[in-house]
């Protein structure tokens, strides 16, 4: 045949040479190579070459159209596919076939069959948090709690416990992702109990690592409920054998303090501070009760809010024994002759410790947890679940959820 002109363009062409056995079983491809893959009897798992060539070209196709019952799951094996390197590909649609070609180590694997141009490790959106879970509440004549567990990505900001601030989060495009707001520990009976542990806050969902940030401990009663370990551990009372701090969380919040039995004779003069996200709570030092650790603040919302602090300890009333104060973040004041003060809605914070004349006072209620997301206006796709506040801030959007609910990057 002759062409008057130029030549026609020729199509280039990949000779595969196909595998003579039908894949049943997990296997591991080769370059250069076309696959049968039955799933009849079950799901299987291929894992690419672990190096690649530009050019590099592998198919795979539905032997027994079976792939939309048991899917065909694609490990990458740490090489880019489409740009990524996670989630694997799942192919789930029956008579499907693949054909994919190396191009590199930037975009790595790139589907060119028809009925694979769609993104099967689709892109990620950069989200910065702060995720603070529930407070614990104060015992009755006992220790301020603890609050909860403090975690922030947010510009370099600390997270609690002294902890340095953690990655952001990339979310995958169309994944919905589960928030957790963890509610404050109830306010403890007014029979010397203790107090009430808070509750966990956490973001869950595909692709990533799930963010939980501990509830904080309780606060210690007159009687023998010690205080106990959380996000920041709860204030110690000097009764008996419950005189200890509960121990915080690392990189969440510190310990609280320990209650001290000045007067002797079983005469408690009052309780150990809870722990905050900055600081510990304070030991009893003299009559009545100490002051809860302090709070952190952070500016993820646009301007700076101070959160969890820890509860002031419980006095035995009388003169010249004063309860303590809550740690600045909302953590509730102590009870002297009076009920202890609550944690600040919404902050983390934990509640005060009930306190005595005559007869017991309850401990304060520890503030519910709140979880914060802030990630580019551009990115933000409006798709969201249990009613979180959303406002702006420079280019950056930010979701408050002060209770439970989702987002769908």
């Amino acid at each position: 045949m002759s062409y008057i002109g130029k030549e026609p363009a020729r199509v280039q062409t990949v000779d595969l040479k196909w595998d003579s056995g039908i894949k049943t079983a997990n296997f591991t491809a080769e370059a250069g190579r076309g696959y049968w893959i039955n799933t009849t009897s079950g799901a299987v798992t291929v894992t690419l070459p672990a190096s690649a060539n530009t050019g590099d070209t592998i198919e795979f196709s539905d032997f027994a159209r079976k792939w939309g019952t048991n899917a065909v799951t694609i490990n990458t094996n740490s090489l880019n596919f489409q740009g990524n390197t996670t989630p694997n590909p799942v192919y789930n649609t029956n008579g499907q076939s693949i054909r994919i070609v190396y191009s590199g180590a930037t975009q790595g694997w790139i589907p060119t069959s028809d009925d694979d141009v769609t993104y099967e490790t689709p892109p990620l959106t950069t989200t910065n948090f702060l995720v603070i879970a529930g407070g614990g509440s104060g015992g009755s004549l006992g220790g301020g709690g603890g609050a909860g567990g403090y975690r922030n990505s947010y510009s370099s900001e600390s997270s609690g416990g002294g902890g340095s601030s953690e990655s952001s989060l990339g979310l995958f495009q169309g994944q919905t992702y589960t928030i957790t707001v963890g509610a404050g520990g109830a306010g403890g009976a007014d029979n010397g109990a203790g107090g009430t542990a808070g509750s966990d806050s956490s973001i869950s969902g595909t692709g990533i690592t799930t963010i939980t940030s501990v509830g904080g401990g309780r606060g210690a009663g007159y009687g023998s409920q010690g205080a106990t370990a959380g996000g920041s551990g709860g204030g110690g009372q000097a009764n008996d054998n419950t005189a200890t701090g509960g121990s915080g969380t690392a990189n969440q919040g510190f310990a609280g303090g320990n209650g001290v039995n000045t007067a002797g004779g079983g005469d408690t003069d009052g309780g150990g501070g809870g722990g905050g996200a900055s600081a510990v709570g304070a030991t009893v030092s003299g009559a009545g009760g100490a002051n809860g650790g302090a709070g952190l603040s952070s500016s993820i919302t646009g301007s700076s809010v101070a959160r969890a602090g820890g509860a002031g300890g419980a006095a035995n009333g009388g003169a010249g024994k004063s309860a303590g104060s809550g740690g600045t973040g909302g953590g509730g004041a102590g009870g002297a002759s009076a009920n202890g003060g609550a944690g600040t809605t919404n902050t983390g914070s934990g509640g005060g410790g009930g306190g005595y004349s005559g007869g017991f006072y309850v401990g304060g209620a520890g503030g519910s947890g709140v979880v914060i997301l802030r990630l580019a206006t551009s990115d933000y796709t409006g798709t969201t679940s249990g009613s979180p506040t959303v406002t702006t801030s420079g280019s950056d959007t930010i979701l408050t959820f002060n209770a439970s609910g989702s987002y769908t990057a």
